[in-house]
């Protein structure tokens, strides 16, 4: 190397960049520090030995160009270092016209690193932008899209990208324009909104409602220049919650409709459903028991534990169960109301117990029609014993009263015969008088047998029947026994007595009930033509024995056993009906069931058209 490059060697020291010189032969004359640190010392060694250990020229060599005068700078991985390297190489001339080249070697292996992962980090950005499910956006505070993604264009229904971010956001965005300046006031307050429920226009004029969460943007002078975020579409949520509402609507309709209280209470017992037939049931409002009033305080002592002891217990409709149970509740004002509870444990996802739920019955009118009919089930069963006491009396007087007057009128012809003055006409005459007595006993006997009969009077038959039933619909449905009725609309009137009509039904309806032990069907119909109405009460029961059809209608004649009857009351039935002008006759077959018809006159006044009504 001349002088002239040693001179430059102190310069080129200083330098941190790795530098060397090789002449025309590639030949290495000169390495500073640094290109020595990196490489090692490889001065009179060629320059592809010394850079790559190679035997043979780099790949990226342009020596010959240099050579020529031509200045080259390029970026150069050199595989035995595993680095890059910005490289400039620069051809220069001594004195004596012999050709050098300067090669400079910037190590750039860091920043190309973080290029690399600026541009990896920019790919995973725009491929987020892109590619997320919601709508995301970069706009300007003056309101114009600066950017956004393909699902922001599809939720607000737009094709072409340059369209979108060319509308006015204000303007054709917001369905209210002064949302957008609300917008810009609280992000620009807070330097972020999040989870805003707001409502864009889409473009084909729809609405769509959006979650809008965003922050600013700022420059290098922290100015804010616009804004960036989200936009979660909420349709789906919006359906979900309206279904959701209307579901609980319903039910809560359901529940409030129901005639049966219905209350619901956490595990402590704090009330938390109390629908309006509570209210009415109970005598409390919803607003004062809600979250306010324990169960406990409308049960008698210990019986809410009672309840949830029978509830865990699987004696009483399985575990979390309670069928009927009979129960007292105390109304606000202190009255005791009777009634059955059904009930039930609610539990989570988990199976831990959460709630309660109950449904009351009020019993108050079942009861006090069982009581009834228990009444006059007791005054029909006097009347039976007075009927019999009355047919029995009668047959006896009957007996009697023949011999009797055969007995009058001998004596009164012996009286004939007789002197008044005779003491014989004294005894025959006490023993008239005697006899006359006994004839009076026997009137005062008949009249008994026959009272004085309730005053008739126009009576609707399908009236009284649907009354008679209506008592018997509770023991015929625990019998597992079914009504079905056909009452004709406009059916005539009949001149009768109200309570021996009550007596005839109750009879037949209790009979067709024992008729079926194993349940049935008990079928009534009504049904008129011009002078009479006739009723049909026909059950599905064990029927009666050919042998005993015709002696049904006896007194003291029965198929039951003592402890269910005396015999007497069709022998009423029939009398009744008789008395009433009217006619009862019987169907029947062993194991098919039973048809009682029986027929009144009309009155010819309510005589008319008739309509069919079943049930």
């Amino acid at each position: 190397m001349d002088k002239s490059i040693k001179m430059s060697t102190a310069i080129l020291e200083a330098f941190d960049d790795g530098i060397y010189v090789m002449n025309q032969d590639l030949v290495v004359e000169y390495m500073n520090s640094a290109m020595i640190a990196q490489f090692g010392d490889g001065i009179g060694d060629k320059c592809y030995r010394v850079v790559n250990q190679s035997d043979e020229k780099c790949s990226w060599c342009r020596s010959d160009e240099i050579f020529k005068g031509q200045k080259i700078s390029r970026e150069v991985y050199v595989p035995l270092v595993n680095k890059t390297y910005f490289m400039t190489e620069i051809p220069f001339e001594n004195d004596d016209g012999t050709v050098f080249k300067l090669s400079i070697y910037r190590d750039i292996s860091e920043r190309k690193k973080r290029e690399e992962k600026l541009r990896a980090s920019e790919a995973d950005f725009t491929n987020l932008f892109e590619h997320v499910a919601c709508g995301v956006f970069i706009s300007s505070k003056e309101g114009k899209f600066l950017n956004a993604n393909h699902a922001l264009l599809d939720m607000l229904g737009y094709d072409d990208k340059d369209e979108f971010l060319n509308i006015d956001i204000a303007n054709d965005l917001y369905v209210k324009p002064e949302e957008r300046q609300k917008f810009k006031k609280m992000i620009e307050r807070h330097g972020r909104v999040i989870d805003w429920e707001v409502e864009f226009r889409r473009k084909d004029g729809g609405t769509v409602p959006v979650l809008l969460t965003g922050h600013v943007r700022y420059d290098q002078q922290g100015n804010i220049i616009g804004y960036e975020g989200l936009n979660i579409d909420m349709t789906q949520r919006k359906l979900m919650e309206r279904q959701l509402k209307e579901a609980h609507d319903f039910i809560n309709k359901i529940i409030q409709s129901s005639p049966n209280a219905i209350t619901a209470t956490d595990m402590k017992g704090n009330i938390l459903i109390w629908n309006r037939a509570a209210e009415e049931t109970i005598g409390y409002k919803a607003t004062d028991v809600i979250g306010k009033m324990n169960i406990q305080k409308i049960y008698p002592d210990e019986m809410a534990r009672k309840v949830m002891q029978m509830l865990r217990s699987p004696k009483h409709g399985g575990v979390g169960r309670l069928n009927v149970y009979p129960i007292v509740y105390m109304r606000q004002d202190g009255a005791v109301i009777e009634g059955n509870l059904s009930a039930a444990i609610i539990y989570d996802a988990s199976g831990k117990e959460i709630a309660t739920v109950g449904s009351f019955v009020d019993l108050k009118e079942r009861l006090e029609m069982e009581r009834a009919l228990r009444q006059i089930q007791e005054q029909l069963l006097q009347s039976e014993k007075l009927a019999a006491m009355g047919r029995l009396t009668s047959q006896i007087a009957h007996e009697l009263n023949n011999p009797l007057y055969g007995i009058m009128n001998t004596l009164e012809l012996l009286k004939t015969e007789i002197s008044p003055q005779s003491k014989r006409r004294k005894v025959l005459e006490m023993a008239l008088s005697e006899t006359v007595r006994l004839s009076d006993l026997l009137r005062k006997m008949l009249s008994f047998s026959k009272p004085d009969q309730e005053e008739k009077q126009a009576v609707d038959v399908n009236t009284v029947i649907d009354e008679i039933l209506l008592l018997h619909e509770k023991q015929l449905h625990e019998n597992d026994i079914k009504i079905k009725t056909e009452f004709a609309r406009t059916l005539p009137e009949i001149r009768a007595s109200k309570n021996q009509l009550r007596q005839v039904f109750l009879n037949l309806v209790a009979n067709a009930r024992d008729a079926m032990p194993n349940g049935g069907t008990l079928s009534v119909t009504t049904a008129a033509d011009h002078e009479n109405i006739e009723i049909k009460i026909a059950d599905t029961g064990m029927g009666i024995k050919e042998e005993h059809l015709k002696k049904i209608f006896d007194s003291f004649f029965t198929t039951k056993d003592s402890v269910k009857g005396v015999g007497l009351g069709l022998s009423v039935c029939y009398g009744f009906i008789e008395d009433h002008g009217g006619d009862i006759q019987v169907q029947s077959r062993v194991g098919a069931g039973t048809t009682f018809a029986i027929t009144f006159p009309i009155l010819q006044e309510t005589a008319g058209k008739q309509e069919i009504h079943s049930s």
